[in-house]
């Protein structure tokens, strides 16, 4: 597939500090983040992704609502989820959700459909957690019946049948861009293709060239099933400051904070440094001078033969003034960087 890269900026609406260090309230984390979009928008990149979580240290559970404030104060970036976590949503809900962000934005809505990599949904909205797999994939196949924007009828296991029942509003152009996030798992990687729907890999740890595999089954799967060649993403977190040694001092006391909380929870062992260097040096995490980012960046993309980039900006506690520097960076120094090598490479 040949086309020109985007590029994108996510958040997870973190709870940050600030450069005091002292604790930011979770509203001051929204309007930040409204602000961090404006910029995005302002810089001329090409996507703008919200995250959706039910925890005390992510300020966004309502992204749509966000990305509505950012439809009315931006003009050319899209403006989608990262993710939204269908399982414990109603889809027919999601699709009117986000086909009003589409009105808001002139349409410029998408949304990124996934499981979520935790689960704090399903007890909130009194779903049954070992249902996680089937609950997924019917509403998502009712999802795709929505996506039509005609008259739905459709039955499944898990909620009353539909038929010819009509969902609004329509998008005013007839199509809301739906991507399926992904996190490794074959079997993800072919149901997005069984759906016909483009694919963001999320790629948080280890060499990002380990998921060649994956972008060559979905191009199969696509072939195989007869549908046509769709993009593919990459969404890994990444920081960009004025060197390499400020962009790690910057970032690590932060990310430690950050990966500690879930690990613990998880019953990984503590952070260290070496394992961070790693990641910098080897693995997924796009960190340092716009000169490092970019040749990391642009490797990943000619590795994997991907369409568009999103970098994960936001860290644990990082301050909203730091989260800004390295926006100001990526969109204005990096990007074009990227662009230039990538060309001189084709």
């Amino acid at each position: 597939m040949t086309q020109e890269i985007e590029f994108g900026l996510d958040t997870f609406g973190d709870v940050t500090v600030g450069l005091d260090d002292a604790p930011v309230s979770q509203a001051q984390v929204i309007r930040d983040v409204v602000a961090e979009g404006v910029l995005a928008d302002e810089l001329g990149l090409d996507f703008f992704g919200v995250g959706e979580h039910h925890r005390v240290d992510f300020a966004v559970s309502a992204p749509e609502v966000v990305l509505a404030g950012l439809a009315t104060a931006t003009t050319n970036i899209h403006l989608g989820s990262a993710v939204t976590v269908l399982s414990s949503d109603d889809p027919i809900r999601v699709f009117q959700r986000f086909s009003t962000v589409d009105a808001l934005s002139n349409g410029r809505a998408e949304v990124i459909l996934g499981r979520g990599s935790f689960t704090e949904s399903f007890p909130l909205f009194g779903l049954d957690l070992s249902q996680y797999e089937a609950l997924f994939e019917e509403k998502l196949d009712l999802f795709s019946h929505v996506l039509a924007e005609q008259p739905v009828t459709w039955s499944g296991n898990l909620r009353p049948p539909l038929s010819g029942q009509n969902v609004y509003p329509r998008t005013e152009g007839g199509h809301l861009r739906t991507w399926i996030g992904v996190g490794g798992s074959p079997e993800s990687v072919v149901r997005a293709a069984r759906y016909g729907m483009p694919l963001v890999l999320a790629i948080i740890g280890g060499d990002p060239a380990r998921f060649a595999p994956y972008v060559e089954l979905f191009h199969r799967a696509l072939a195989q099933l007869e549908k046509p060649d769709l993009p593919i993403a990459v969404h890994s977190p990444g920081y960009i400051a004025d060197t390499d040694s400020e962009a790690a001092e910057q970032y690590w006391p932060h990310h430690r904070v950050m990966r500690d909380r879930i690990g613990a929870e998880r019953g990984w062992p503590p952070s260290n440094e070496a394992e961070f260097r790693q990641e910098i040096e080897h693995g997924s995490l796009y960190l340092g001078s716009p000169e490092t980012v970019a040749r990391k960046l642009a490797n990943t993309i000619t590795t994997l033969g991907i369409q568009r980039f999103d970098l994960k900006y936001s860290a644990g506690t990082l301050p909203h003034e730091r989260m800004t520097h390295s926006i100001e960076l990526y969109g204005s120094k990096v990007v074009p960087m990227v662009k230039d090598m990538l060309a001189a490479r084709a």
